[in-house]
């Protein structure tokens, strides 16, 4: 078990010398900090080398390559020391040593130099960096920043300062919004919300500037402290020089407006934006508390996430805006374009040094500068600025390899020969608010792989070089994208990447502007529109237009979509669609995992990446499927996002079985609560009203059926109208049924205000859930009579058998269900249309059957055995009683061989040939 306090207090003061202690110290860090159990399978020590004669490194992570170099207290981890060979070296000069003499299979990212009080960490992604440095006396706020150490998935100590820093800068943002929103006279109005906005965006690039060393320190914050009794003016006036160009400025401006650069790019053309006064306390927000924060070293990235605290809710709804972690950033650029070059970027730069060599890294250097990045709905710009830095960090790589590992010298930015440019990355974005953010985030990650290129190039140049801004507009642009045309907005030539996040919102969003975009998208060959329009998840439309794109252009493209699309009836409704008229195929795919936002405010959604090619390269290869398990390759991966045919569960009315029972769905109340009673409520009811105990009834929702909660309704269908009448408590409520009917989208029901909208209530029925936790192996599925209310969250099929019952209880019924069954989240949301009325049931001989209705039956009395849990207790993996299991398993096995299969079937097998076998009974195709 952790324990960071014991470690601190165990080694703070330590004053001991490496040789002695060095084991005793990093098996205390696994253990107490990073809670590993058993340290000594994790690290080794004295690991030899060799160099020009044999050395030991103090340290070494096998399974992270991390390279531990350790230094007693009392030496100062900057100075340099003599080593055996009469060289000088610093510690991590030394461990870089071992690092290049290491073979290319043990090396790791990080080397760790240690002198028991302090922890740097050196990314040899970029060596020359200044290191991480966590103290021991801070280890117990900073402890996550060490998780690198024994996972290579983990985030890195730069990227967890990183988010640190754009919290505590949304909140800087955020306090300034919200000080200047309630100066405005409307602070509802949209107009000065949107004018609040970019003067936000120009203030934190202004303070950039002059903490990154564009304007000189601390220009623009001495300059609101000037001026800080007409703020306002001031900073309207300085908005208006900075867009100027120094020849058409006014020849008499004050000196400290004049010194101010030409900035250009956009930033603050718009010189008509709203502003009200600012007091003495806004101006000291920005020149004491703003200006105090070091902005010069925020992530670009997650640029955006700074802002997202200045949108209201309602904006960050209406435009479906998740600002998103890096981390989820490299689940999509990873597998479309980082993972090759970066590989074959490796290859290059461990090829011994030649001719051919220069020529292959300049080749490739020319290649990815001449690759054009696109992102059709690129809100804040996350995934352009990731992508930017990503690339630069791989040139930097390159131009250091080529200059032999030696700083080289240049007087401009062109003597350098850095070809990435921002000029390769477009994308278009509808709120214009995101659009301002997105062209600064590409600036500042501009400005900032300048700074790294400058830690391998030492750059003499001015501001001049930095100053004006390269003119953006072009690039990233304000419009829809599902009603613009890629084609004239990209360029022609070179590769084409895009990959994007659109919108999360689906078809239940109350928008008709949305509903209109997609069935002006979604149409038949005559231009009207498909009845699915109205069915289908908004990123939709982004789908259809890459497919259509994809027809004109070679191209690789991958989207962010909520892992609806891949189930249920929105698998069918778009991709179906989609694989008719345009024969798309999948490329890769991550089958699902949690997207994170990096904003204070976290929205957690879960989600699917789905990769496309269009550029006929890679027709033969395999195919990648990335899940929580891992890396698979396979030959196809169809649009419910598993290895297999492409193949579609099409939603039906009817069962495509003849000879079954119909599915029907539970009650809704439509009620606004009136007619449904907690325990308490029924009761008091019955203790005041005794007449309406006859017509109170368990009522059950999923919740209330899978966990034996109880709730009670109202449930009136026999009520005369004097029996309703001669109840005033019981009226009361349906008066008020009465009145939300009227108001509502049904008023007709406001005719019936003592009825359910649907009255069904059968005597005998089987119950299953419309919502399922995915860790369950079976659905709890069970029989109900009409005491209980079933509720809409209830599937109910009445005058069922103990056939039926085995047969959709088994692990073939719940297969098929798990492949085309919508989600809730990441739970199983069970359909009539999609999971009940496709499913291909047996043929059993007499004999199967009945041995179908036995095995069916012992579950029954399994369950009967534990009468006092609930079906959440019965089917919980870890607490499922041994018997249950067993009779759940010669279920499985009876079914199982009345459709001819073995027993130990995999479960991809029996959806797919149940597939096979639904395709035929639907008069489908079968894929070849």
């Amino acid at each position: 078990m952790a324990d960071i306090q014991h470690f601190i207090q165990r080694w703070l003061g330590f004053a001991g010398n490496e040789k002695s202690d060095t084991q005793l110290f990093w098996f205390g860090l696994l253990r107490d900090v990073l809670d590993v159990q058993t340290p000594d399978n994790i690290i080794q020590f004295e690991k030899p080398v060799e160099l020009q004669h044999k050395s030991f490194i103090d340290g070494y992570i096998p399974s992270t390559g991390i390279i531990i170099e350790q230094k007693s207290p009392d030496i100062n981890l900057d100075t340099q020391a003599k080593q055996s060979d009469g060289s000088l070296a610093s510690p991590f000069e030394q461990a870089k040593r071992y690092y290049d003499w290491l073979p290319r299979s043990e090396k790791g990212r990080f080397i760790i130099v240690c002198n028991f009080h302090e922890i740097r960490v050196h990314d040899m992604e970029t060596p020359k960096a200044q290191p991480e440095i966590i103290l021991l006396s801070e280890l117990e706020k900073e402890a996550r920043k060490l998780a690198f150490i024994i996972d290579k998935s983990a985030q890195t100590p730069r990227e967890i300062r990183e988010l640190d820093m754009s919290v505590d800068a949304g909140k800087l943002v955020g306090k300034l919004y919200d000080a200047i929103l309630n100066k405005y006279i409307n602070p509802n109005d949209k107009d000065s919300k949107r004018s609040l906005n970019i003067f936000c965006v120009r203030i934190v690039f202004l303070l950039y500037a002059e903490k990154s060393g564009i304007f000189s320190s601390g220009q623009f914050t001495d300059f609101l402290k000037a001026h800080s009794a007409t703020a306002r003016t001031s900073l309207i006036e300085l908005f208006r020089i900075l867009d100027t160009k120094p020849e058409l400025r006014d020849p008499y401006l004050d000196d400290d407006l004049a010194a101010f650069h030409y900035v250009n790019g956009g930033l603050f053309h718009e010189h008509n934006i709203e502003l009200p006064k600012l007091d003495t306390d806004i101006v000291s927000i920005i020149v004491d508390d703003m200006a105090r924060f070091r902005w010069n070293e925020i992530n670009p990235t997650i640029f955006g996430a700074v802002f997202e605290g200045t949108l209201n809710e309602d904006t960050r709804k209406e435009g479906g805006m998740h600002y998103t972690s890096i981390e989820n950033i490299h689940k999509v650029i990873n597998p479309l374009f980082l993972d090759e070059l970066t590989k074959e970027a490796e290859n290059l730069l461990h090829q011994e040094p030649s001719k051919a060599k220069t020529k292959t890294l300049l080749a490739f250097q020319k290649k990815i500068s001449s690759f054009t990045f696109f992102d059709p709905a690129c809100g804040s710009g996350n995934f352009l600025t990731e992508t930017y830095l990503s690339l630069r960090r791989l040139e930097n790589r390159i131009i250091n390899e080529l200059n032999h590992g030696q700083m080289s010298f240049a007087f401009s930015r062109k003597e350098t020969k850095i070809q990435v440019s921002i000029l390769q990355f477009f994308g278009i974005e509808i709120n214009d608010f995101a659009v301002a953010v997105a062209k600064t985030a590409m600036w500042i990650s501009e400005i900032q792989m300048w700074n790294e290129t400058a830690k391998i190039i030492e750059l003499v140049e001015d501001v001049d070089d930095i100053l004006p801004l390269q003119q953006y507009d072009r690039n990233i642009i304000e419009a829809n994208a599902l009603f613009t045309d890629w084609g004239k907005f990209l360029p022609t030539e070179g590769a084409l990447f895009i990959m994007s996040n659109p919108p999360f919102l689906g078809y239940s969003v109350r928008d008709e502007r949305k509903k209109d975009d997609l069935a002006k998208i979604f149409t038949d060959n005559k231009g009207k529109p498909l009845q699915i329009a109205g069915k289908i998840d908004y990123v939709a439309g982004w789908y259809y237009r890459l497919a259509e794109f994809m027809q004109t252009r070679k191209l690789k493209a991958a989207f962010v979509s909520t892992n609806s699309v891949a189930q249920g009836e929105q698998v069918t409704y778009i991709f179906k669609t989609l694989y008719d008229r345009f024969r798309i195929m999948i490329d890769f795919a991550h089958s699902g995992f949690i997207w994170d936002s990096e904003a204070p405010e976290q929205a957690q959604v879960h989600c699917v990446v789905i990769g496309f090619d269009s550029t006929g390269d890679n027709t033969d290869a395999k195919k990648r499927l990335f899940s929580a398990k891992g890396l698979k390759l396979v030959d196809c991966i169809n649009f419910y996002l598993v290895p297999g045919h492409v193949v579609f569960a099409v939603p039906r009315v009817k069962t495509i079985c003849v000879d079954v029972p119909p599915m029907i769905t539970g009650n809704m109340p439509a009620d606004g609560g009136n007619l449904l009673l907690t325990p308490e409520e029924a009761a008091e009811l019955i203790r005041k009203e005794p007449d309406a105990e006859r017509f109170i009834k368990r009522y059950m929702m999923g919740y209330e059926f899978i966990n034996d909660v109880e709730r009670y309704c109202l449930w009136l269908v026999d009520a005369t109208p004097q029996q309703l009448v001669d109840m005033p408590r019981v009226m009361e409520r349906v008066r008020k049924v009465r009145e939300l009917r009227l108001k509502s989208s049904q008023p007709k029901l406001a005719d019936i205000p003592h009825l359910f909208r649907e009255q069904r209530n059968p005597k005998h029925f089987l119950v299953i859930p419309e919502v399922s936790s995915d860790k369950r192996e079976y659905i709890p599925i069970a029989w109900l009579d009409d005491s209980v209310i079933p509720g809409n969250g209830l599937r109910m099929i009445p005058d069922v058998t103990l056939y039926h019952f085995g047969v959709l209880t088994s692990r073939v019924h719940m297969g098929w269900m798990r492949r085309v069954c919508g989600r809730l989240g990441i739970s199983y949301r069970y359909s009539k249309k999609v999971v009940y009325n496709t499913f291909v049931w047996p043929k059993p001989s007499q004999e199967q059957k009945a041995k179908i209705e036995a095995a069916a039956q012992k579950i029954l009395e399994a369950r009967d055995e534990f009468g006092d849990s609930s079906l959440a207790a019965l089917y919980d993996e870890a607490a499922m009683p041994l018997r249950l299991r067993t009779a759940h398993r010669e279920n499985d096995k009876a079914v199982c061989e009345a459709y001819g299969w073995k027993a130990d079937v995999e479960e991809d097998v029996v959806v797919d040939e149940l597939f096979r076998k639904y395709y035929d009974l639907a008069g489908m195709t079968w894929p070849e």
